[in-house]
């Protein structure tokens, strides 16, 4: 028995060890046929910018493409983890993505990268991920693995876009934004109005902002939006939607209204005179008082009904 166990306990690190080294040997293997594809089929820059500028066209990547949050007094926009994506694919010849690399209690250690494989240029960042997230003041931790997979792709996206557009030639990029902003403001069959009153009631639905608090950032009415307000709606919802920034970032909640004392003196008047009221009519249908008419005519020897010249 004794020798089983030994053998099983030597044995074992030595299984774990060549199964590693396959899967290193495999790994090698893949890349370096990526590799090899690369060089044989070198892309054709400017047939990849035609792609991305046509990808660009589309209605649906452009509501997303652009997202744009305050800091320091300034605005800073920038492409969204989506047009990064869709410039990736279409550029060519590029491996990326978002590894996790170790996971431990309460925490992982997660990798995103883009590789350039012609020119062999690449970026990486690795970083960590809290298993918990804050919600209305207070932490959260996360348990499910489906949420916990959910949470480290989420921090991930961020940087891996920023990955990718470290490897993009920053014109190609610059391209492919201007692109978008023509393509919202200049290829929408649904009238502006419509837009306006379809983004104002996501933003209710969604964040809990009212058309009064985005009128007030704004500066003036929803009525006097034009496509470069809608733009700019689209963009702060991007970056809500992302992660980028907070409602409070954009929007100032409105606070509780305080009545004036002046209101508050007409609102205890109000009550005293209703007071005063309910005691009269009290006071009327309990013991009713003759009239100075009825008074006076009892004086002079009148009766109730008698005139003095009859």
């Amino acid at each position: 028995m004794e020798l089983v166990q030994a053998y099983n306990h030597h044995v074992q690190p030595q299984q774990t060890s060549v199964l590693a080294q396959a899967a290193s040997s495999r790994e090698m293997e893949e890349v370096k046929a990526q590799i090899f594809m690369a060089r044989q089929f070198p892309r054709n820059v400017f047939e990849a910018e035609r792609r991305i500028l046509d990808a660009c066209k589309r209605q649906s990547l452009a509501e997303v493409a652009i997202y744009s949050y305050p800091r320091g007094g300034t605005r800073v926009e920038g492409p969204s983890i989506r047009l990064a994506e869709v410039i990736a694919q279409n550029w060519g010849n590029i491996a990326f993505g978002v590894k996790e690399l170790e996971q431990r209690p309460g925490e992982s250690v997660a990798m995103a990268y883009a590789w350039d494989l012609e020119t062999n240029v690449r970026q990486e960042k690795i970083f960590v991920v809290k298993h918990s997230y804050k919600s209305k003041g207070q932490i959260k931790h996360l348990e499910d693995p489906r949420d916990i997979y959910e949470k480290v792709a989420n921090d991930g996206a961020r940087r891996l876009r920023a990955c990718i557009l470290g490897i993009i030639p920053g014109d190609i990029v610059e391209a492919a934004v201007e692109e978008c902003k023509k393509t919202l403001t200049g290829n929408n069959k649904v009238p502006l109005k419509d837009r306006i009153a379809n983004a104002l009631k996501a933003f209710k639905e969604k964040f809990r902002v009212t058309q009064e608090m985005i009128e007030s950032r704004f500066g003036y009415k929803a009525d006097a939006f034009t496509e470069y307000d809608y733009l700019e709606l689209i963009k702060i919802f991007n970056s809500l939607k992302d992660g980028m920034s907070s409602v409070d970032d954009w929007f100032e909640r409105p606070a509780k209204e305080e009545p004036s004392q002046l209101a508050k003196s007409f609102e205890e008047n109000q009550k005293q005179k209703g007071k005063a009221a309910k005691k009269g009519k009290a006071e009327t249908e309990g013991d009713v008082k003759p009239n100075d008419d009825e008074i006076e005519a009892k004086e002079n020897g009148f009766e109730q009904g008698e005139l003095p010249f009859d």
